[in-house]
């Protein structure tokens, strides 16, 4: 690759496949140019979850006509990308391979920089577009299907994890929740729109108030919602499913606000940010709001469609590495595993 002299508004290529969505993405800086998904989730739901086969094939047929999309409506020529971001980690290796090997090729072609990029990173990174003048320290609450996790951004490339979950995480938790709801996966959704039709009636566990510090636990709280469900069934009672919504989603949500806020106050930051799947919960964001609002807190919060996996937060972290000069070689690899850092 000849010299490379870093741009301060670089237009670079993101591309996500790390599970059930096949996206690609393109910003200039820190404007978002396009953001396109070909998703097989419909697909997936007949199965009660995603099939790692399935989701291969699905991203196999997608991702030629995903990248010209995200192209065309950015209206950039392949030609004017200074930088392809990929997902390499984590998450299902058949599925993220074909995103990286495209992005290989797309980076060869064009003898542009490949920039691997943790799928993790990509969902605290989303808060930057929605942004132009954020930028750290602040505290970042990680919600997602995989994740729990508060944690102290120092830098744009240094984190701090003041805690995590101990067992399930929490959207892992709402999809366990779901199905003995009887609901439709993906759960957290689904959850949700009950919960809107129930109240808080249920009397469920929660880590109260300096209790693990800033560590999280849910499976106590599933299997209350699962003992609660079972026994009102055995001394054939009705469940109001609306009502154990409300009270789950109460129980597994509002710790989360607590605890976040309760960083920011320790650390001494001014920014609470947030990304993952579950941080799309309409009640989470709510109660974050009301928080910070409460905390004189400042909270920058991705859209919705940027806390579910998308390609505008892989480009959005595909940034910060470019700016820091972190580039891939032809040879980086899939990992079904990757830590934070």
């Amino acid at each position: 690759m000849q010299t490379l002299t870093i741009k301060k508004n670089p237009v670079i290529l993101g591309i996500e496949s790390s599970c059930d969505e096949t996206a690609a993405a393109v910003i200039r800086g820190r404007t978002l140019l396009s953001d396109e998904i070909i998703s097989s989730a419909e697909v997936q739901a007949k199965f009660g979850g995603v099939v790692p086969e399935i989701a291969s094939r699905a991203h196999t047929d997608a991702i030629d006509e995903v990248v010209a999309r995200a192209l065309s409506t950015a209206g950039v020529k392949k030609e004017e990308i200074d930088a392809v971001a990929v997902t390499y980690g984590a998450g299902l290796l058949g599925a993220l391979l074909v995103g990286l090997s495209f992005a290989k090729g797309f980076s060869y072609g064009l003898n542009i920089p490949l920039i691997g990029v943790n799928h993790i990173r990509g969902h605290l990174a989303a808060a930057y577009l929605e942004s132009e003048t954020l930028k750290p320290p602040f505290i970042t609450l990680l919600a997602s299907g995989g994740h729990t996790a508060v944690i102290y951004t120092k830098s744009a490339l240094e984190f701090e994890v003041l805690g995590g979950t101990l067992d399930d995480a929490v959207g892992e938790a709402f999809d366990k929740v779901a199905r003995v709801l009887s609901l439709p996966y993906p759960g957290g959704p689904h959850i949700e729109l009950l919960a809107r039709e129930g109240q808080k009636t249920i009397s469920l566990p929660k880590m109260l108030k300096g209790e693990g510090g800033y560590n999280f636990s849910y499976s106590g709280l599933k299997t209350a919602v699962i003992n609660y469900c079972h026994g009102m069934q055995q001394r054939g009672e009705t469940v109001n499913r609306a009502d154990v919504a409300a009270s789950f989603q109460s129980a597994a949500l509002d710790i989360l606000v607590q605890k976040t806020v309760e960083g920011a106050i320790e650390k001494g930051v001014d920014t609470v940010t947030a990304g993952g799947g579950v941080i799309a919960n309409g009640y989470l964001r709510e109660q974050l709001g009301n928080a910070c609002l409460k905390a004189g807190l400042k909270l920058v919060l991705p859209l919705k469609k940027h806390c579910t996996d998308n390609a505008a937060m892989i480009a959005a972290e595909g940034l910060v590495q470019y700016t820091a000069g972190n580039f891939a070689p032809l040879s980086l690899n899939a990992k079904a595993s990757i830590p934070l850092r």
